[in-house]
């Protein structure tokens, strides 16, 4: 049987149960040990069902290198490291598919590449073998001689074809550039010239002959020629001499830089390899467009294939405590941001912002900070910033963000992405990238007032207005939230002004039911209404009053709940939402639909008694700390009429629409 992938069995254990009464489990995968061995080999002094073994026989693996050539000079980096790789899987070979040095030139820059790979390849832990490809034996310059490169390939390399054998399996090498033989023209994208010789033919069926009583045989090359077209008509007569040899199990090839499989058949997989380091368009990684190499494990009863990508395999011996905690300590490390960038009603924008990038870790650290966003409509100076940051040092960087005025088109806010990798004494770590927000600041001034009323409009779906923390803060002690509402819908979990998460202060009119909380000494202290208490389609007052001793709730002026309350007041650093909840992200969530309008947060206990006339339209005093009465159709801020001047922005699309009645 031959497999083509790795099978994963899970084993559920039944504990209590004797192993002669559990029945025997019928699954796929490599036979397992019989019952008398299983007894020689297992122990335990529990009761429960006995596990299979795996056989004890002559497994073993072995890895297979894609092409090195094509791509730039830094791609022998990407073999350096594949070799670091390979080393920590300890196979018993590793082979090549060709194109192993970049050639297509003379004799000097030839034996420069051979020298640079063969210095790669020759830190393996084990034994190698190359495969010959065009970039190998292609010559490009003057003088060319009729064997262009082979002759000093062989010399360097190995020969263009041969076999070797391990472990009851023969490893067999063919070559895919012999010269037309014609004319003498190498040409792999000519059918023509990409004929197998006579003599290599023979030599073929003599390799297939001397290995009929081994297990399994293997066959590499550089050109996968049974795919036809520009590779060639030549195929089906090898595949003819592969097939009758009845042990022929894989035929490996690289050139076309991709992952493909076009097996099996005739009982004989065929494999092409993607690049280690070659020219790599990555058009889509997940289906084999990548720096790869492929693990081979061999069983007497077949194979496993798995695709390894280059970067993926770790160290387990590197992987220690302080590395874990240090990565994860630099992944949640806060970078200070000095600077802001002011943003006018019209959408227009300038403004200097310095990122402050810290290595808390004991390794160096390469970071890159690149500014970007959906909004095309930014420039930004300089477009990115690397740098190398030594243990406990901290790297400046310093952007401009600039943006003309809107003219009604979308405006979205910038981001920055930093992307870090730690740099080991072996090989690097790169953490997930990162993305912040620039720091906004609204530099609006003061709307008209209307001749009638305006409101917010929200769509219940992702509509909210976000104040930030540290602009409408309020110090500990007594304060007043209030807005009013019209609402279209009130069913389900509905927020109005909140800035709740574990602490802070609400207003939730979920189904209609009124409820304001307060998050005192550790815990929350809530008053709310009857349920459904709020209707849908007119216009009502809410607010929620602490005053240090009491928490009350007020609908249209009347005192609807009240409660003995004190205590410290949690703070948090969340924006406080309009419209909607607020997750410990800060973003919004439990939306509202409908109108909302007169919202203040003020700063002391402004209502008192069993009753109060609400004002429709608030004024700013010294006690306000925010009012927000969408007069304007902003552009993406609500402007705030309080001293703070915190004003608001939009999440979603929330209009200012008349307030109608």
């Amino acid at each position: 049987m031959t497999t083509t992938g790795s099978i994963i069995l899970v084993l559920a254990m039944s504990f209590g149960v004797s192993a002669t009464t559990d029945p025997p489990i019928d699954r796929p995968g490599h036979p397992v040990a019989t019952e008398a061995d299983r007894d020689e080999r297992f122990e335990s002094n529990r009761d429960g069902r006995w596990l299979d073994l795996p056989l004890e026989d002559e497994t073993f693996t072995f890895v297979v290198f894609g092409d090195r050539t094509g791509g730039p000079d830094e791609g022998i980096k990407v073999l350096e490291q594949a070799v670091e790789e390979t080393n920590l899987f300890e196979p018993d070979l590793v082979m090549t598919v060709g194109d192993l040095i970049q050639g297509y030139n003379t004799v000097d820059p030839w034996m420069s590449q051979m020298r640079r790979y063969r210095g790669v390849m020759d830190r393996l832990l084990c034994p190698w073998f190359p495969v010959a490809g065009n970039h190998d034996v292609y010559w490009r310059g003057p003088d060319r001689p009729d064997e262009e490169h082979e002759g000093r390939y062989e010399k360097h390399f190995g020969p263009l074809w041969y076999a070797f054998d391990h472990k009851d399996c023969r490893f067999l090498v063919l070559y895919t550039d012999e010269a037309n033989p014609e004319t003498g023209e190498r040409n792999f994208g000519k059918a023509e010239c990409q004929r197998m010789s006579p003599e290599q033919l023979a030599w073929l069926e003599s390799a297939l002959e001397d290995a009929e009583d081994l297990r399994h045989v293997f066959v590499f090359l550089h050109h996968p020629r049974w795919i036809g077209g520009r590779y060639g008509d030549d195929w089906e007569r090898v595949h003819k001499v592969l097939a009758e040899a009845g042990n022929v199990r894989a035929v490996f090839a690289g050139h076309i830089h991709h992952m493909r499989y076009d097996g099996p058949r005739d009982g004989i997989e065929y494999v092409t390899l993607a690049t280690v380091g070659g020219g790599q368009s990555g058009q889509v990684p997940s289906t084999g467009w990548l720096h790869q190499f492929h693990h081979v494990s061999v069983r007497p009863d077949g194979i496993a294939l798995a695709s390894i990508p280059v970067g993926t395999t770790l160290d387990v011996r590197d992987i220690t405590a302080d590395l874990s905690s240090e990565s994860a300590r630099l992944a949640r490390h806060v970078h200070p941001v000095r600077g802001n960038v002011r943003v006018a009603g019209d959408g227009s924008a300038r403004g200097e912002v310095t990122w402050n990038i810290h290595n808390p870790t004991s390794l160096p650290i390469e970071i890159e900070l690149v500014p970007s966003g959906p909004d095309l409509q930014w420039t930004f100076e300089p477009d990115h910033h690397h740098a190398t940051i030594e243990p406990g040092a901290v790297e400046n960087a310093r952007f401009q963000a600039i943006r003309p005025s809107t003219e009604g088109g979308p405006w979205r806010e910038p981001l920055m992405v930093l992307s870090v990798d730690m740099l080991g004494t072996s090989r690097r770590y790169p953490l997930p990238p990162r993305s912040f927000e620039w720091p906004i600041v609204a530099d609006l001034q003061p709307p008209p007032i209307p001749a009638s009323e305006r409101a917010m409009r929200f769509d219940g779906l992702d509509d909210a207005i976000l104040v930030p923390a540290e602009a409408c803060g309020l110090p500990d002690g007594p304060l007043t939230v209030e807005a009013w509402l019209n609402a279209d819908d009130l069913s389900g979990r509905t927020g109005l002004v909140t800035r709740t998460e574990s602490s802070e202060y609400g207003i939730f009119v979920s189904d209609g039911t009124p409820d304001f909380s307060i998050h005192l000494d550790g815990a929350y202290r809530a008053v709310r209404g009857t349920p459904g208490l709020v209707p849908t389609g007119g216009w009502h007052h809410l607010a929620g009053v602490f005053d240090g001793r009491e928490i009350r709730l007020y609908l249209d002026g009347r005192l609807i709940g009240s409660d003995s309350a004190s205590g410290s007041r949690t703070m948090n650093q969340l924006p406080f939402m309009v419209g909607a909840d607020v997750d410990r992200a800060g973003r919004p969530t439990s939306h509202f639909k409908g109108l909302i309008d007169g919202v203040r947060i003020s700063q002391v206990a402004r209502y008192a008694g069993e009753r109060f006339e609400p004002v429709r339209r608030h004024r700013p005093d010294a006690d306000t700390a925010l009012l927000l009465n969408f007069d304007a159709e902003g552009f993406r801020w609500s402007f705030d009429e309080s001293p703070r001047a915190a004003h608001g922005r939009s999440a979603g699309d929330p209009k200012v629409v008349p307030a109608g009645n």
